[in-house]
């Protein structure tokens, strides 16, 4: 069977490590299980992984301390983190700290495959995408240095990025290939999944988007709607945070209440 991916599993309860690590090998995908954040430190300086998957609450090293870490040392490594307890600060704060995702237990099978793809096949088009850059880099700076001798007559043509690649929402530009928000003049960091829930607001503005069709286009991840409400808000605040021009005032984006959100830009 191919090996879809290489997945580490940091939990320090020996059920729960088992049980991700056997619905994840069944998908096809190779897992390595840590019962802590020492543990798995160890194993990531000898083993090329394409994702981790941590429990935010363990003893010793806990997983956001694991995450800064992990991040510092291995920043293209993407990081999911789950919990029994979900707690807005804490999930801010682990996707501040560079955490891909954050999610709740218990983790369901088919969630867990789909989302793990999901971040797989983002991880793999961003190091297509880089490797294509480094290559027409190396091609200009041939092209370059053919003029430079005088056997290129003209200077290369400059690429064109093609029309599709900005989601335009009033001062909000998305850059869909950079995965990258501007704000008027201003450039801004989202983490990769709260650039995809701001995505899915932007294509649907101005109307409302319900909490778990939020989730479900943002994450791959069918949840049920007090799941989906709590999952949402956390990623909602990160945008708040980064689009809002007041931070006690909404100006763009609208909680309305128990039904979901909805984008106001033009």
């Amino acid at each position: 069977m191919t090996i879809l991916g290489k997945i580490l599993v940091i939990d320090d309860e020996l059920a729960l490590r088992q049980t991700l690590a056997r619905i994840l090998q069944r998908a096809g995908f190779e897992v390595t299980t840590a019962e802590n954040g020492e543990q798995g430190l160890a194993f990531l300086e000898t083993t090329a992984f394409d994702l981790v998957y941590m429990d935010i609450r363990m003893p010793g090293l806990a997983g956001p301390e694991v995450l800064k870490l992990v991040h510092a040392r291995y920043p293209t490594i993407p990081v999911v983190l789950f919990t029994a307890q979900p707690d807005i600060n804490s999930a801010v704060e682990a996707l501040r700290s560079g955490a891909t995702d954050y999610l709740l237990k218990p983790l369901k099978p088919d969630a867990i495959i789909q989302r793990t793809k999901t971040i797989l096949a983002v991880q793999q088009k961003e190091q297509r995408k880089h490797e294509i850059e480094a290559q027409i880099e190396a091609l200009q700076a041939e092209l370059r240095n053919l003029a430079d001798e005088g056997t290129m007559p003209t200077a290369p043509t400059r690429m064109v990025a093609p029309s599709d690649r900005y989601l335009k929402r009033g001062a909000l530009v998305l850059d869909l290939h950079a995965r990258r928000l501007s704000v008027g003049e201003r450039v801004v960091s989202l983490p990769p999944t709260s650039f995809d829930y701001l995505l899915v607001l932007a294509r649907h503005a101005p109307e409302v988007v319900d909490y778990r069709t939020l989730v479900a286009e943002a994450q791959g991840y069918q949840a049920e709607a007090r799941e989906a409400k709590e999952l949402s808000k956390w990623h909602i605040h990160h945008i708040r945070q980064a689009i809002e021009p007041h931070e006690h005032k909404s100006t763009y984006l609208f909680n309305v209440r128990g039904t979901g959100y909805r984008l106001l830009v033009d």
